[in-house]
């Protein structure tokens, strides 16, 4: 089994490679959005990864489905990255290729990701004013949010910005006080 460490080092050339191309040619928004646009859809549909992962499946049948799946809905040069990937028998990395090549992405723009977790969903003021708190912590120059739901948080908001936590949570809170009891 591949660990993330081995996944990294294999993805990581492809990645910065994504990126210099991306920036060089002027589509780094293009890019970070066809890339957030292809993790949806992996995620969305795992036999889509299955099918690319598949060493059974051969390299020119992969290509073809990515042709017809994606050459309407991504750049043609990230398109074309795609078929390098799967000559190279990298197509099967696609998913850890897509989160690394978004890390690389926020981090040479200054940008912080913040993942929230709340019992209920946020409305957009509520969303724009902790994008605005974060900043503020952070002095990143952006925000983005990734937002999940979890009701057993009970109420108000657990937030984690790289390997910090801050939670905000009334479970949290309890938590904190029953210690404090004992």
């Amino acid at each position: 089994m591949m660990t993330r460490k081995m996944t990294l080092r294999l993805v990581d050339p492809y990645a910065e490679a994504l990126l210099a191309l991306a920036s060089g040619q002027g589509l780094l928004d293009t890019f970070t959005a066809d890339i957030r646009f292809l993790a949806a859809v992996l995620q969305a549909t795992p036999e889509l990864g299955e099918f690319l992962a598949s060493p059974l499946v051969k390299a020119e049948a992969k290509k073809k489905l990515l042709q017809q799946v994606f050459a309407a809905q991504i750049h043609p040069l990230l398109l074309n990255a795609l078929q390098l990937l799967t000559d190279r028998r990298r197509i099967m990395f696609l998913e850890a290729l897509c989160r690394r090549f978004l890390e690389l992405q926020r981090k040479l723009q200054n940008i912080v990701l913040a993942e929230v977790t709340t019992a209920v969903p946020l409305t957009e003021a509520q969303q724009q004013l902790l994008r605005e708190r974060v900043k503020d912590f952070t002095q990143a120059s952006g925000v983005e949010l990734q937002i999940s739901q979890d009701p057993t948080v009970l109420g108000g908001v657990i937030l984690k910005i790289g390997s910090q936590v801050i939670d905000l949570s009334l479970r949290g809170q309890l938590r904190s006080l029953a210690l404090r009891l004992v």
